[in-house]
C-alpha cells in the first residue's frame, strides 16, 4: 500500500495547536476544561470532520472520531492520545499521538484502503494530573478504573469540582457513562514521542512498547520539634528535616536495591514548616514516586522504604506516618498489537527496538479494556515537559506511517 503521509501538514498543525496556549511561544500551557483547551478542542474537531469522521464527546470530553468500516458491528481498532499540556511545556508531548493517528487515517483513505473494522480516533481528556490531582482522568473513567461518584468531587486548586468545570466547558451527562464496554475496542496503538534519550542515543526511528510501567504515590508526615536555630544546641534537636534527608537517601537504596534496572524512585516533594531560615523544622511532609513494570517488585520496595523510614525516624525520636495516594498495576503490551507494530515496522523498511515506557500514559488504562499498545519515536535529547521539547518532521513521518500500516492490519 502506497501511503501518502503528508508530514508538512502534519506539523504545521502541530504548530497551530502549539498556538492555543496560555503562555508565550515556544512554551505551552493548556489546561483541560479551559477556554483554550476548548478552542483547541474544537479546531480538532472541525479537522476531523474535514476527514469524514463521525465525531462525538462523551460527559468528560473524551472525544472519539470513527472512521466507519464496512463490518461497523465490529470492535474497532483505536488510536491517539491528549492534547491537554502541563504548564510552560512543549508542543509534541501527546499531540503527536492525536494529529499523528489523524495523519494516518488521511493516508489510508488517500491510498484507497477501506477497513474492516472501524478505525477510530480518540482524544482523552486530561492525560496530565495538572487541574485535578489526577493522570488519566479521562482514561480511568473509561476503563473503570475510577469511581464516577468520586470524581465528580475531585477539585481543582481554585476549589471548583468535575462536575462544575466539565459543565463550564458544556460537557454534561453522568460519568457512569463514560465507561467503555470491554469489547469496544479490537486493538488500541497509542503513537508518542520517547519522552527519553534511548531511541535518538541508538539511531533506532521506532520503539515499540512491550510494557508500561506505574507509579505508586507514596506520602510520609514527620514530626520533629521545633525551636530557635541558634538557641537550642545540636545535642537536643530533633530536626525534622533532617530525618526527612535520611528517608530520602532511603528512596534511593531501596530502589537501586531492587536487582532491575527498571525500578525508579523520586522524591519529588517535600515541604518543610515553618520554612524559616532560622527556625529549627518541626515539620516535614514528602511525596515518594516509586514505579516500575513489575507490580510486585515495586510493591516490595514500597514496603521495604516504609519500613526504613519507620526505623530512621525512631532511630532520631520522630513521629512519622506515611499513606499510599495511590497505586496503579503496570501493564503488558498486547502481542496481537506489537506484532502488528512489528510488521508494520518491517513492511515500512524501519529498524525497530522493543522497549518499555517509564513514564505512564492513557495506554496503561486502556489495557484493562483493550488489546493495546504503543509506538514511540525519538524525541531531541530525550527532553520532554519542557519548551524545548522537540520531535524531528522524518521521525514524525515514520511514526506515522508505521501506526497506518499497523492500523490497516487491524482493522482488516
Amino acid at each position: 500500500m502506497n501511503l501518502d503521509v503528508r508530514t508538512d501538514q502534519v506539523v504545521q498543525e502541530l504548530e497551530t495547536l502549539a498556538a492555543f496556549s496560555d503562555v508565550p511561544a515556544p512554551a505551552v500551557s493548556r489546561i483541560v476544561f479551559t477556554e483554550t483547551d476548548r478552542k483547541a478542542r474544537a479546531w480538532l474537531w472541525g479537522l476531523c470532520s474535514e476527514a469524514a469522521l463521525i465525531v462525538r464527546a462523551d460527559a468528560v470530553g473524551n472525544t472519539f472520531a470513527r472512521w466507519e468500516g464496512s463490518a461497523p458491528e465490529l470492535p474497532a481498532v483505536g488510536s491517539g492520545s491528549h492534547i491537554d499540556a502541563i504548564p510552560h511545556s512543549g508542543r509534541y508531548d501527546g499531540t503527536v499521538g492525536v494529529l499523528g493517528a489523524l495523519e494516518a487515517i488521511r493516508a489510508l483513505q488517500r491510498a484507497g484502503f477501506r477497513p474492516r473494522r472501524s478505525i477510530e480516533l480518540l482524544l482523552f481528556t486530561s492525560e496530565e494530573p495538572t487541574r485535578f490531582g489526577i493522570g488519566c482522568l479521562g482514561s480511568r473513567l473509561l476503563s473503570g478504573a475510577l469511581d464516577p461518584a468520586g470524581a465528580a468531587d475531585l477539585r481543582d486548586g481554585n476549589g471548583a469540582t468535575l462536575d462544575q468545570a466539565r459543565a463550564a466547558a458544556r460537557f454534561s451527562g453522568s460519568l457512569a457513562s463514560v465507561a467503555l464496554p470491554r469489547d469496544h475496542y479490537h486493538a488500541f496503538v497509542e503513537l508518542h514521542i520517547e519522552q527519553g534519550p534511548l531511541l535518538e542515543c541508538e539511531c533506532v526511528p521506532m520503539g515499540i512498547v512491550t510494557a508500561i510501567a506505574a507509579p505508586a504515590t507514596l506520602r510520609i508526615d514527620i514530626e520533629g520539634e521545633g525551636g530557635h536555630a541558634g538557641a537550642v544546641l545540636m545535642p537536643y534537636r530533633c530536626d525534622a528535616f533532617l530525618t526527612a534527608a535520611e528517608v530520602a537517601l532511603a528512596v534511593e537504596a531501596a530502589a537501586k536495591g531492587s536487582g532491575a534496572i527498571d525500578t525508579v524512585g523520586t522524591v519529588g516533594v517535600c515541604e518543610i514548616f515553618p520554612g524559616a531560615v532560622n527556625s529549627i523544622p518541626s515539620r516535614v511532609r514528602m511525596l515518594v514516586d516509586v514505579r516500575d513494570i513489575d507490580l510486585a517488585r515495586r510493591d516490595r520496595v514500597l514496603e521495604a522504604i516504609q519500613r526504613r523510614a519507620m526505623a530512621i525516624a525512631a532511630g532520631r525520636l520522630a513521629g512519622l506516618c506515611t499513606e499510599i495516594l495511590n497505586a496503579d498495576a503496570p501493564a503488558e503490551a498486547s502481542p496481537l498489537v506489537v506484532d502488528a507494530l512489528r510488521r508494520a515496522s518491517a513492511e515500512q523498511g524501519l529498524r525497530y527496538r522493543t522497549m518499555v515506557s517509564r513514564a505512564y500514559h492513557d495506554s496503561l488504562f486502556m489495557a484493562r479494556i483493550a488489546r493495546t499498545g504503543m509506538l514511540f519515536i525519538p524525541c531531541r535529547d530525550g527532553v520532554s515537559h519542557r519548551p524545548d521539547e522537540y520531535a524531528a518532521p522524518w521521525d514524525i513521518e515514520n511514526g506515522v506511517r508505521v501506526l497506518a500500516a499497523a492500523l490497516a492490519r487491524l482493522a482488516a
